[in-house]
């Protein structure tokens, strides 16, 4: 397994406690379909959330929000969408959120809610 595989994987657990410790229900981590992949699919309140979650060591290559662009979206949207009907998942308010991670001698999290639609 290569280091960014681990690093992504690290900061994934990071992520999951955090939001464990704010009263979020982890319903799925990594999910998959052929259109995509959704780090981390929450529930707080009636509330469906699904996390993009981007790991970083520096920002010598800049923010990790950063890496989360247009075409990223649509394909988290889509996977969302399709994780919805799957599961029919009705009733719930939506939510895009972006989690970074930066690893160091004290980690930093950063949650930015709605970050996208």
């Amino acid at each position: 397994m290569s280091d960014h595989i681990d690093i992504g994987k690290t900061g994934e657990t990071i992520a999951a406690n955090f939001l464990i410790d704010k009263d979020y229900y982890i319903l799925e981590r990594n999910f998959r379909n052929r259109t995509g992949e959704i780090d981390i699919i929450a529930l707080k309140g009636d509330t469906l959330i699904f996390i993009e979650v981007k790991t970083r060591t520096s920002i010598n290559y800049g923010y990790a929000y950063e890496a989360v662009n247009k075409k990223k979206q649509k394909k988290i949207i889509k996977t969302a969408f399709y994780y919805i009907k799957f599961n029919r998942m009705k009733g719930y308010q939506l939510r895009f959120d972006i989690i970074e991670v930066y690893l160091g001698k004290t980690n930093k999290i950063n949650h930015i809610e709605n970050a996208f639609v």
